[in-house]
């Protein structure tokens, strides 16, 4: 195991910094999720970690010691790569000890770990077969014990389940977990696909255009965003945001916080225009205003409805399906669920004196 260490590391391409004075440490063991949107740097980093495209300036460190001048073959270090790069002409159990052969492993010490890890990954009953005979998750599995036999102290994946459909993915991010947790090895995993980042990570890193918005575990990343954009690009729908109309303020709700209220499609619920607009529930719900239903998506165990109100439009999570598009309705949101974001995009927290302010602003901007 190792931790990893960017101590003020710039990369440039072209005279173009991709990487901008970044200062990250990633700890021994954890499970660590590189997710952002594409470009914004989050694969540079792990091919700086592998020694495949070095930094321009700064150190990369593996378990405290600078390996900037250390080969990447060197630097006990396995990498799983988007295509899984195995070799179509061998056969499985050639692929996996392709790399033990170059570094002259015998035979007998050759077998046992193929065996050993080919059972770890469940494939000792593929070893004779070629990659081409196998389901892609079947081949994702043949890269990481590739990678495994290596014993390396580091993981490093780039997109690797990003070519499975996606039943196969959540299958395999379960795998991937459970093989963290059986190694106890650092992982540090890029997508950019936050659902993969929230389910898997220890710690999320979530990058923009070459800096780093926030580090810290999904729960606090998706309660406690640092920054508008955290705010929204993580959570599915993202968070809903809207201008306050003072001081270049934005204030926001998750979907799931929002609470409709209408005629509903099925009988036998009293939800109803009136019945929120009671003192109780002005009182209850510090946000509320009067919308229409422009898109409904029924998907299974929840409903997500886009609501139309005034010049904003909000996505809203709904554990029933009880509305209907066009339908008029009216949305409610609690003053503990509401966020604001100030000029800078900075979130400002609840016991911040503004806070307070700011949801008299908005209480007195509700309508309908």
């Amino acid at each position: 195991m190792a931790s990893i260490e960017f101590a003020g590391v710039t990369k440039l391409f072209d005279k173009h910094a991709v990487i901008k004075n970044l200062g990250l440490k990633i700890e021994d063991g954890k499970f660590t999720v590189l997710v952002g949107p594409s470009g914004c740097g989050k694969t540079t980093l792990l091919r700086m970690i592998a020694g495949i495209d070095p930094q321009t300036s700064g150190s990369v460190l593996i378990d405290g010691k600078d390996v900037t001048r250390i080969a990447p073959g060197q630097r006990g270090v396995a990498m799983v790569f988007q295509n899984y790069a195995l070799y179509p002409t061998m056969s499985v159990r050639e692929n996996i000890e392709f790399g033990l052969k170059n570094n002259k492993v015998g035979k007998e010490e050759r077998t046992q770990l193929v065996e050993s890890i080919s059972a770890t990954v469940g494939l000792k009953d593929y070893l004779d077969r070629k990659p081409s005979t196998l389901s892609g998750g079947q081949r994702q599995r043949v890269a990481l014990a590739r990678a495994m036999v290596k014993k390396p102290s580091v993981f490093l994946m780039d997109e690797p389940l990003s070519n499975l459909d996606a039943k196969l993915r959540a299958q395999m991010r379960i795998e991937l977990i459970e093989l963290h947790k059986k190694l106890g090895t650092t992982f540090v995993y890029v997508t950019h696909d936050q659902v993969e980042a929230m389910s898997m990570a220890d710690t999320i890193v979530l990058m923009n255009q070459g800096l780093i918005q926030q580090e810290a575990p999904p729960d606090i990343i998706y309660r406690q965003p640092n920054n508008l954009f955290a705010a929204q690009f993580i959570g599915v729908p993202p968070m809903n945001v809207g201008d306050l109309g003072v001081e270049g303020v934005k204030f926001g709700f998750r979907p799931e916080s929002a609470v409709l209220s209408g005629d509903p499609v099925l009988s036998g619920y009293p939800a109803s225009l009136e019945s929120l607009e009671s003192p109780d529930n002005q009182e209850k719900h510090h946000y509320s205003v009067r919308g229409v239903i422009a898109t409904r998506e029924m998907l299974g165990s929840e409903t997500l409805y886009q609501v139309r109100a005034g010049s904003h439009s909000f996505m809203i999570k709904c554990t029933e399906d009880l509305y209907f598009v066009d339908q008029e309705v009216r949305l409610g949101v609690s003053a503990d669920k509401m966020y604001f974001f100030g000029a800078d995009e900075k979130r400002i927290d609840k016991d911040d004196v503004r806070f307070q302010d700011y949801l008299q602003v908005l209480r007195g901007q509700q309508h309908g």
